[in-house]
């Protein structure tokens, strides 16, 4: 695999808060926060891996500020570190208010994604994935060993 700059792996996403993402206090559910960072890190990462890459975890995300219905979120993503099989992505979130132009930094985090392999399971899910079946509809043995190619 080629190497790569950190700078071809950078993403960029908006998304307009709409009232369907508001909880019951007026201000936009965490978990669509978390939804839009999780994506924008998924393509930074296969962007740089030129594989599919799974989100195996995110770091501490501190709600700086509120965000509000009608504001403009804006997701920007890079990966930081690459090791064999596993990224850091960074992402930081920007809400903009459209109609004033003022922009606030309301959240950063790391994700750390895996690149997956048709050989192996992300670190944790040994158990959980589907294992090759053989041609008499039984279970092969799990291949080990490298996870790149």
């Amino acid at each position: 695999m080629q190497p790569k700059h950190p700078r071809d792996s950078e993403t960029i996403m908006s998304e307009l808060m709409m009232p369907q993402h508001a909880n019951i206090m007026g201000n936009v559910f965490g978990g669509v926060v978390l939804s839009l960072v999780d994506r924008v890190a998924a393509v930074a990462a296969i962007r740089h891996a030129s594989k599919p890459c799974v989100t195996v975890s995110v770091d501490k995300v501190d709600f700086k500020e509120p965000i509000h219905v009608g504001e403009l979120l804006t997701a920007y993503a890079r990966v930081n570190f690459a090791g064999r099989t596993s990224m850091e992505v960074g992402v930081k979130i920007i809400a903009e208010n459209v109609l004033s132009g003022v922009r606030r930094h309301t959240n950063s985090c790391y994700v750390t994604t895996w690149r997956w392999t048709s050989r192996a399971c992300p670190p944790g899910c040994r158990r959980s994935c589907p294992r090759p079946r053989t041609k008499s509809g039984g279970m092969t043995e799990r291949r080990s060993g490298a996870l790149l190619e």
